[in-house]
């Protein structure tokens, strides 16, 4: 798969079928527009590839929408290289990008540059731009810039449409089984090891935290989770929240990783959440906070 972060594409990557979105999560609601547009490339013998946008739009818009993402860009990148593009689009969402019109989109990019045969969208697709459009100007536009707009049809389970908000609302509410069930895939969060301030060793279960960044943030409290590093697949234990017990004041993931008892400052890992087990709460003391512990591990060891 090429990955081209700006629309010059090389020649052997122009006139083909193009689906267009965030692609936040990459749930079975993208899938299934990615792989209908698939079967019209090869169907045609055309070139296919994604195009999406850095940073996802309603982010760019609005300042105070911090945590948000489903998946960071780098895993939607690994995501999308095992559904065998041709090519990856990344547009730099950006001021001068957000002013465009939506015919200017498709008359810079689409038809001058890419030169687009086929493109794919989901029926709530909107253009991202200050001047919007959606599915209808995609329609208006076909005939003078010589491409057609495919339409998907929403994905539904149990007759509710699956979409990047409906995933984001369960993440929130912790319903991480559901979860996996519409991703295809368990939720993931991939971060950098930072230095806390060790009160997890100080009894007895040392933690790797991280930040979340911009990820939703889900229910607060107790899961059982994978942990993923460069040499180890294990098994653990994971608290999202502010550590009440500790007076704690910002938003932490911590991991406390099942047979792994070494320093993994600064190292990458990913943390697939399982199962909920527990809302977090305040404990009177550490005593009664170590019990409890080691009832979440025990928990956590039967789900995972």
């Amino acid at each position: 798969m090429k990955i081209y972060r700006s629309i010059n594409l090389s020649k052997k990557h122009r006139g083909g079928v193009i689906a267009i979105g965030n692609f936040d999560g990459l749930h079975l609601g993208h899938q299934k527009v990615i792989n209908q547009a698939k079967k019209k490339a090869k169907k045609n013998k055309l070139p296919f590839g994604i195009m999406t946008f850095e940073p996802v739009p309603v982010m760019f818009f609005n300042a105070k929408i911090k945590s948000h993402r489903i998946n960071s860009l780098n895993q939607k990148i690994n995501q999308l290289q095992k559904l065998n593009l041709d090519f990856l689009i990344i547009i730099k969402f950006n001021k001068s990008f957000s002013n465009l019109s939506a015919e200017q989109f498709i008359k810079e990019i689409i038809y001058k540059k890419a030169k687009c045969k086929y493109l794919y969208v989901s029926r709530n697709f909107r253009f991202g731009f200050k001047r919007q459009g959606d599915i209808k100007t995609l329609k208006k536009f076909e005939h003078m810039y010589k491409y057609r707009s495919v339409v998907t049809k929403p994905f539904k389970i149990n007759n509710k449409i699956i979409s990047s908000s409906f995933i984001r609302n369960k993440i929130s509410l912790g319903k991480i089984r559901e979860t996996k069930k519409l991703l295809n895939r368990e939720w993931t969060v991939e971060g950098q090891v930072i230095r806390g301030e060790k009160r997890g060793r100080q009894i007895g279960f040392p933690t790797c935290n991280i930040k979340l960044g911009d990820y939703i943030i889900p229910r607060l409290g107790v899961y059982a989770v994978k942990v993923r590093g460069v040499k180890f697949n294990k098994k653990g234990i994971a608290n999202v929240g502010y550590r009440p017990t500790f007076n704690g004041q910002s938003l932490l993931l911590e991991v406390n990783i099942f047979g792994i008892n070494k320093n993994l400052y600064n190292k990458v890992i990913n943390i697939s959440f399982i199962k909920f087990i527990r809302s977090e709460k305040k404990f009177k003391g550490f005593e009664r906070l170590k019990k409890q512990i080691q009832i979440d591990i025990n928990q956590a060891k039967k789900n995972v």
